[in-house]
């Protein structure tokens, strides 16, 4: 008796190991995954991005197969590869007699709004299941601050902390506070020893040259022999395991830090493996806390311990629910109207302003900026320039391996553009060169002098800072946040205001030669 064939895909981002679809092995079942040119063209990646993502698919893939799964696994370079799901489906349903069709909740809005209309004109039945690795649903957010005007990520994050109780002790937070954020904003001091960051050597040389040879757009340096991103979930649970055991103990009090000496510093660098749901973030949570406990909080004390549940349990399920609150709408949001291109200097280092080509450079050679570098450097000074917003959120979600839309976009256009208004920020994250100085040391070997804010060799950042201010006071002028940087202004004499302004104007004209 013939058995229903069943064809289930899997995205390059939705490689769980645990989900509940490869508890048991059916010979009836078909797992496919696709390396696309729909998916690598939508936008200009790092190369390391695709390879990290096409390297991490086959190994699953492989896996898959190894555990007894049917699966058929489509490379880019497949001669009956059709270069797009929808083609690809319709041709592997006809040819293997598929019944069904399956596929996992995307994350990124147009690939669910796609998928679901793929899935209304298939001709066979066609069902749609959960990821199963979000803490949140799509609405959880939307539903926790129904009727309230404004969001509020703190309040979130408590509500899951008591939901989740974790950090939790007898309903109240752990250590007596919900937050340690003004106990983690140290500049790195040299004290403590940086570990040498952890990366892997993983060979990706066809995959480079399978790329370069079908001629798909790419931009960013890669070691094809040494690719250092995790591709495995072994891999992500070792990086796990060593920041754990390495970098957590003074994560927290250096996240915030930024020093041209390690690109790395004390940040955990899973963003890749819970990005692929290679990782859980629960599993992350409590692996951070169990180390904790092991010693009683003396090696990983609270102010460590929270400033890092935080960004998992708290500020990236609270992306993701900003995101499905508010999309498609949110990707078009330009508050501040700002039409600048974005200067060539993202795309090859070659600037003056050391800060900017210190967190390029970076990006550029591994993929990975921390947050601070994203949104006090790169985001501040496209933010301070007048950057189109689209144009910032499309180099975030090309450059970085970590960067898929539905964090990545609410991260660029609402923290580090404001282009929704004070939707996820409270205020626009803008500063002058007093900032980077304080928690850097990028301004130590500058062309550019971060005291000076006219003249020759005046930093960049100070005069854009307050034509900034000055340019866009209507629309900032009750932000509670801000009005002492507009007392300060109005405090200014008025040759002083013409010659900051005059300074910034001259920096904007030769934007792409700063």
């Amino acid at each position: 008796m013939k058995r229903d064939v069943t064809l289930r895909l899997i995205l390059g981002d939705q490689l769980n190991a645990q989900h509940s679809w490869f508890e048991k092995v059916r010979k009836d079942t078909i797992y496919t995954l696709m390396e696309v040119r729909q998916e690598t063209d939508y936008v200009k990646h790092h190369i390391q991005k695709i390879a990290g993502f096409f390297s991490a698919m086959r190994h699953f893939g492989a896996a898959l197969s190894r555990r007894g799964h049917r699966v058929m696994y489509l490379r880019l370079d497949d001669p009956h590869n059709e270069q797009s799901f929808e083609l690809n489906l319709i041709r592997i349903i006809k040819e293997q007699h598929v019944d069904r069709f399956e596929y996992m909740q995307p994350d990124e809005y147009r690939l669910d709004i796609q998928l679901a209309d793929i899935a209304s004109r298939l001709t066979v039945p066609t069902a749609v299941v959960d990821t199963e690795h979000f803490l949140t649903s799509r609405s959880d957010v939307a539903r926790h601050f129904k009727g309230k005007k404004r969001y509020l990520m703190e309040s979130f994050y408590r509500f899951m902390r008591k939901r989740y109780d974790i950090l939790m002790d007898d309903g109240k937070p752990m250590g007596g506070k919900w937050n340690y954020d003004h106990s983690n904003r140290n500049r790195y001091d040299g004290v403590v020893p940086i570990p040498a960051a952890t990366v892997f050597d993983n060979d990706v040389s066809d995959i480079v040259t399978m790329i370069h040879r079908c001629g798909v757009p790419n931009f960013g340096e890669i070691d094809p022999k040494k690719f250092i991103w995790p591709v495995t979930r072994d891999q992500a649970l070792s990086q796990l395991a060593t920041f754990i055991d390495k970098r957590l103990p003074h994560f927290g009090t250096y996240q915030d830090a930024m020093t041209a000496g390690s690109w790395s510093l004390f940040h955990s660098l899973l963003s890749f493996g819970l990005n692929t749901k290679m990782l859980h973030p629960t599993e992350v949570i409590r692996a951070a806390i169990t180390r904790a406990q092991a010693t009683s909080g003396a090696t990983v004390s609270v102010e460590q311990l929270e400033g890092f549940v935080r960004q998992i349990l708290g500020w990236r399920e609270y992306m993701r629910g900003i995101y499905w609150s508010h999309m498609p709408a949110y990707a078009t949001m330009n508050h501040f109207n700002h039409k600048a291109d974005l200067p060539d200097f993202y795309w090859t280092a070659d600037t003056r302003m050391n800060c900017m080509r210190t967190a390029i450079s970076q990006s550029l050679a591994h993929a990975y900026a921390h947050h601070i570098q994203r949104l006090m450097i790169t985001g501040n000074f496209a933010l301070l320039a007048g950057v189109h917003p689209n144009e910032v959120d499309s180099w975030y979600l090309g450059v970085y391996i970590d960067a898929v839309q539905w964090v990545e976009i609410v991260n660029t256009l609402g923290m580090s553009q404001f282009a929704d208004g004070g939707m996820v920020a409270t205020k626009p994250y803008v500063s002058s060169a007093n900032y980077i100085h304080k928690m850097s040391d990028y301004c130590d070997d500058c062309h550019y002098q971060w005291r000076k804010n006219t003249g020759d060799r005046s930093c960049p950042f100070n005069s854009f800072y307050w034509a900034f201010l000055h340019r866009h006071r209507q629309k900032l002028a009750n932000n509670p946040r801000v009005a002492m940087m507009f007392r300060t202004w109005d405090r200014m004499k008025d040759d002083k205001q013409r010659e900051l302004l005059t300074q910034a104007n001259n920096y904007q004209a030769a934007l792409k030669a700063l």
